[in-house]
């Protein structure tokens, strides 16, 4: 009888496994079809297209106005044209490489080169780190971010660095410092995306990019003719206030657009950027006003960029109180960055990129990692007051290697360019200016 049992109950277990296993493989097939496939969402196209077009303008006329009217008036066309010819010479090199550096699969370092050119993109491919637009419009979206960060490298040398020589730099370092950090932070495999560092827009990539290699490059270049002696004021503060203003503006594409999305992630980024930006300009000018006497409208514009600067990798992280915290110490640290540091070290950082783009990038990246909430950024992205104090330490290898990166390699081009051809214009040229000695025009009110 029991040997009858037996051999029931493995008949009927033998005649269940095929059918538990084919109910198995209904199930899982039954949830591969319930997983939609990327499609093309035409609202988060048109925001992105948006998003594309405000980060151009953050450099044409933006950062070009905003970098021309700080300085001397013998050398404004000298600035608008490095920014207006970097744009397009620098937005060829990502189409041809800069792009498929940054944003296919290869080391944790470098991307390969299987998009050169665009490669295998047609006008109905999905862009792979944003399903939910053409590729096409996310190749031009980071191609604004990049030709923006390469010339903000421009304003620590400048008033005295030879357009040719300013145009190879910003070319090779496009491809060897750009391309693979942004690769490391936002592309697929990157190094310091996989240990899990937090950038939303570009704190690292961007402005800590920018930063030091105009500090080098400053340094290496050597300073300004008369620097510390002569009169070096802006020569026309309003220009730099609608330049700063094109960059507020424009900024929100910069970090909403970051979102990749028309949704939720777009609109705290937004509100975080806006709200930081307007405590550092606060900050920066009360502090300003204490310690000099007079509140400035070049202070009021720098604290902006300032608090634009420093919440850029924490904008999609953190709440509307770290936004708050951020953006005020962004506007006192880069006062003192600006008025202190650069006389105590001696170094002459013309146009402060790296006292505001790199010391604020360095602020915003850090703090990121104090303020960053997993209930705004999501699973994982927690920072030191959400209960996780690791993050801080994460942070601070993103800024570490950066640093690391873009100052060895930035130093290596710089010197190799002074010994071919020489970073710097002729003393005469210098004292004459580089507008008419450079470019053949002078620039009148």
């Amino acid at each position: 009888m029991r040997q009858t049992i037996r051999h029931s109950a493995f008949g009927l277990a033998t005649a269940l496994v095929p059918l538990l296993a084919g109910l198995g493989s209904a199930h899982a097939q039954d949830a591969a079809a319930a997983a939609p496939a990327p499609t093309l969402n035409p609202g988060d196209t048109a925001w992105m297209l948006v998003s594309s077009v405000l980060v151009l303008m953050m450099l044409v006329p933006g950062l070009a106005l905003f970098y021309g009217g700080m300085v001397r008036k013998k050398n404004v066309f000298a600035v608008l044209m490095q920014s207006f010819f970097g744009a397009g010479l620098l937005s060829v090199i990502w189409i041809v490489i800069g792009y498929s550096i940054a944003f296919t699969e290869g080391t944790p370092f470098f991307g390969g080169l299987d998009k050169v050119m665009l490669a295998g993109i047609t006008p109905d491919t999905l862009a792979p780190l944003a399903p939910t637009i053409p590729e096409f419009v996310f190749v031009m979206f980071q191609l604004t971010f990049a030709i923006i960060t390469a010339v903000i490298i421009l304003g620590g040398p400048a008033d005295r660095m030879k357009f040719s020589a300013a145009m190879i730099f910003l070319s090779f370092w496009l491809v060897l410092v750009y391309a693979p950090i942004a690769h490391m932070v936002w592309g697929p495999g990157g190094f310091l995306a996989s240990a899990g560092v937090l950038d939303f827009a570009g704190g690292t990539v961007v402005h800590i990019n920018s930063g030091v290699a105009g500090l080098i490059a400053c340094m290496m270049v050597g300073r300004r003719k008369g620097f510390g002696s002569e009169d070096m004021a802006p020569h026309n503060v309003g220009m730099t206030m609608i330049g700063g203003s094109l960059l507020w503006v424009g900024w929100f594409g910069f970090n909403a657009g970051s979102a990749l999305t028309a949704g939720s992630g777009a609109g705290i980024a937004m509100i975080n950027t806006h709200f930081a930006t307007s405590a550092a300009v606060v900050s920066w000018t009360v502090v300003e006003w204490i310690a000099r006497g007079k509140p400035s409208l070049l202070g009021a514009v720098s604290g902006a960029l300032a608090g634009l600067v420093a919440i850029t990798p924490a904008c999609g992280f953190v709440g509307v109180t770290g936004a708050l915290v951020i953006g005020l110490a962004a506007g006192v640290v880069c006062y003192f960055s600006v008025s202190t540091m650069k006389h105590l070290f001696g170094y002459d950082d013309a146009l402060d990129a790296w006292g505001v783009h790199g010391v604020g990038g360095i602020l915003g990246a850090i703090l990121t990692g104090v303020f960053a909430t997993a209930a705004i950024g999501g699973a994982g992205k927690a920072g030191l007051i959400d209960g996780n104090p690791g993050q801080l330490l994460l942070q601070l290898e993103g800024v570490a290697l950066t640093l690391v990166w873009s100052g060895v390699i930035s130093t290596i081009l710089l010197l190799l360019i002074n010994v071919t051809i020489g970073l710097r214009v002729k003393p005469e040229v210098e004292i004459e200016g580089l507008d008419l000695a450079l470019h053949g025009e002078t620039f009148h009110d």
